[in-house]
């Protein structure tokens, strides 16, 4: 069984990666925490040997969790699971060894198919003894990635929902699936969709706007 620990800090997100990594055959989640600080005190105690983890935290950023972690001489790995986009945060999670990295929102296929390519990498690794050639290590490293992405549910495609993203987290305010449609020359039907996609998967929080007539008018800011 290949133990997890889950590093986020959105409980609502903290609860789903937890609940995925327990439908996943051969993997157990071992604990949650929240902050950088809780995830480093779980290694001291609890064996742990794949760290889901987000960049974003609340008391460091997940590079530098990375290098305490390397730091502490846990024999761990870390599978980045985060909303950052940076390339340069991409260069320095491979500069630390990440093995992974999956960015939100994403589907529990998404992350299944990272554990299974994961537990893959590992079970060849368990082998032990030499590699016969420079196929053979190939393969080895390419197994850690799963072949393809997962698909989004049915009728989202990725490139509406990366510009959906876009346009609500380079807004100054929160924006309503109307206004949002038009950032996106999109309907309102199809932002909305995308829109509520991201809030039950936490990343963006969804709230009414009152001031008009009738019902109010639901917003979406990105968390």
């Amino acid at each position: 069984m290949i133990g997890v620990l889950v590093v986020e800090d959105e409980p609502v997100a903290a609860e789903a990666h937890r609940a995925y990594i327990e439908r996943t055959a051969g993997f157990a989640a071992v604990a949650v925490a929240g902050t950088g600080a809780q995830a480093l005190a779980v290694l001291t105690r609890t064996p742990v040997d794949l760290v889901l983890l987000d960049m974003n935290l609340p008391d460091t950023h997940g590079i530098e969790l990375c290098r305490r972690i390397r730091a502490a001489g846990a024999d761990v790995d870390v599978l980045a699971v985060t909303s950052a986009r940076e390339l340069t945060t991409v260069r320095a999670a491979a500069a630390h060894g990440v093995v992974g990295y999956l960015l939100k929102p994403f589907t529990y296929p998404a992350l299944r198919d990272r554990l299974e390519a994961y537990a893959a990498y590992r079970a060849q690794l368990a082998r032990g003894g030499d590699a016969s050639g420079q196929s053979e290590i190939d393969r080895v490293l390419d197994a850690v990635r799963p072949a393809e992405s997962a698909a989004l549910p049915k009728g989202m495609s990725r490139e509406t929902l990366d510009a959906v993203v876009a346009a609500v987290r380079a807004a100054e305010r929160a924006l309503s699936a109307a206004e949002t449609g038009e950032v996106i020359g999109a309907s309102r039907i199809t932002a909305r969709r995308y829109l509520e996609y991201l809030a039950d998967t936490g990343l963006v929080d969804r709230a009414p706007r009152y001031g008009g007539t009738g019902r109010p008018e639901l917003e979406y800011r990105w968390r």
